[in-house]
């Protein structure tokens, strides 16, 4: 895991949690997932979110503010235990739930907890390698199907090469079409599908592959970018066009650090990577510029005051470069959020603090003026 100094293991990433499930996956030693596949009303994480459980006991990752974590261990320490997936229900909406909670929130939530085994390698290798899946698990205790069993789609619908399914192929082919929609939108939810043999609850988990940020630029204000980008579980390349600035040391966080010329940028890029231009040299920042928009990258972030970008758009213009609405809508500059404050960290929370709201869809306004619940509800919870 790429992480550095002391690390709240409940307050990892899912780009941490999956290169834990990754490492996981490869050893002898018995660990457990637990994931989150219905709610009805609220809940602290939504069908999908995962906390994975070690050998030792220890825990990796939230899927509550914590009040569920003790009662999780010891379902967790069972499944290592016995190798059998198990699914527990949570009432929080009475003080009288069976577990002796008495919390009194406002939701119930289903959990699978299983064991790690072979079958999350598939899925783990798509993460990586940036191919959107569905991950389809049985959660029907009641279904001649084990709970646990599962297959691995992808958003075409077909079965990962690597994948080794227990599904029977009449439950695949049942539920491949609503599979392939949630892999490409990245959602989960709960889905019922009827065989000509019995009707089976499956648990579709869409799992979107990594976010990535791209910095282009190695000077010292770069550096706690690069920092908060990973913290919020953002893949990190540092780019710089000085070969003396391309040092790992310097950026401890970072996944990579490269030097590269501006107009070569194109081939750190795809279209899950969001660019913060920031190296502080003008010629520089517009023959990247001018790459990227050659480039699917969703967001382009620049450093500096908008005179300099109007400096730049003439310059591009004088290249033969006009700018199409879809450019002038994903380049943000001045690149970051009205937070207030001149603090180095505080100006790379403003940068990262956009570029994890463009990449959620969202303007990064306060939660208090949004009207209705600040996630959408989920009405999954399996009659």
């Amino acid at each position: 895991m790429n992480t550095t100094g002391n690390v709240d293991p409940w307050g990892i990433t899912t780009l941490d949690l999956f290169e834990l499930l990754e490492d996981a996956v490869q050893t002898d030693q018995s660990w457990a997932v637990a994931t989150v596949v219905a709610v009805d009303g609220s809940a602290y994480r939504r069908p999908g979110a995962k906390m994975l459980f070690g050998p030792d006991g220890s825990a990796f990752g939230g899927i509550t503010a914590g009040c569920l974590e003790g009662p999780l261990a010891d379902v967790a320490s069972e499944v290592r235990r016995t190798d059998e997936s198990e699914l527990v229900t949570f009432d929080l909406t009475s003080d009288d739930d069976g577990w002796g909670l008495g919390l009194g929130c406002e939701g119930v939530v289903d959990i699978l907890v299983e064991p790690i085994t072979g079958s999350w390698h598939a899925p783990v290798q798509a993460y990586h390698q940036g191919e959107s899946i569905a991950l389809v698990t049985v959660i029907d205790d009641t279904a001649s199907v084990p709970v646990g069993a599962r297959a691995s789609l992808t958003a075409d619908e077909e079965p990962l090469e690597t994948d080794d399914s227990s599904l029977p192929s009449s439950v695949l082919e049942a539920v491949a079409e609503r599979a392939g929609e949630l892999a490409a939108a990245g959602r989960s939810e709960t889905v019922t599908v009827t065989t000509e043999d019995e009707s089976v609850d499956l648990f579709v988990d869409g799992i979107e592959p990594i976010d990535r940020l791209l910095i282009f630029g190695g000077q010292p204000d770069s550096r706690p970018v690069a920092r908060l980008a990973r913290e919020v579980g953002l893949q990190v390349t540092v780019a710089t066009a000085r070969g003396g600035q391309a040092d790992p040391d310097a950026f401890p966080n970072a996944d990579r650090v490269v030097a590269t010329h501006p107009t070569e940028l194109e081939e750190l890029v795809d279209d899950r990577t969001s660019v913060v231009i920031m190296s502080h040299n003008f010629v520089d920042d517009q023959l990247a510029l001018e790459t990227l928009l050659e480039t699917d990258v969703p967001f382009i972030g620049l450093m500096g005051p908008r005179e300099r970008f109007q400096q730049l758009r003439e310059g591009l213009e004088d290249e033969g470069v006009t700018l199409s609405p879809t450019d002038r809508e994903r380049i943000a500059t001045p690149v970051g959020l009205d937070i207030g404050g001149g603090e180095s960290v505080e100006i790379a929370l403003s940068i990262v603090g956009e570029v994890v709201a463009a990449s959620n869809g969202r303007d990064g306004g306060r939660l208090r003026d949004r009207e209705g619940p600040i996630h959408d509800r989920v009405q999954s919870h399996p009659e």
